[in-house]
């Protein structure tokens, strides 16, 4: 009975500790670098069939689900945007986030291409 009652725990204590490590893992802020999509994207679909608009404020990311969103903050200048993840991608191992122009011109300066970033899911 007591080997039981300690294997019922165990097995409890282990689930917990992986259901949490799971959700921290998606929620904890994460660091990286964005760039922006070129406008030869518009009206492309994307992975989750949208039909891609340049002036909305938009992502792709590798894993996170189609819809989630996500705040982006410039790490050079703390500015903010929230997007929401529509595509995958970018298929660059430096960079977690592509972005739409409209988002980036908000954070960013085009002209860099690429910036450093930290986003986070947000409800």
């Amino acid at each position: 009975m007591m080997k039981r009652f300690i294997l019922v725990i165990i097995m409890m204590i282990s689930t917990f500790g992986i259901y949490s490590f799971k959700n921290n893992a998606i929620d904890a802020k994460k660091t990286s670098y964005a760039s922006f999509y070129h406008d030869k994207f518009n009206g492309r679909k994307t992975a989750n069939g949208e039909i891609f608009d340049n002036s909305k404020f938009t992502a792709a990311n590798r894993t996170l689900p189609f819809g989630t969103k996500i705040r982006v903050t410039n790490l050079s200048n703390g500015k903010e945007v929230t997007v929401r993840i529509n595509d995958r991608g970018p298929f660059h191992s430096s960079r977690a986030l592509d972005i739409s122009r409209a988002a980036f011109n908000e954070i960013g300066n085009t002209n860099l291409g690429t910036i450093p970033v930290e986003y986070e899911i947000v409800d």
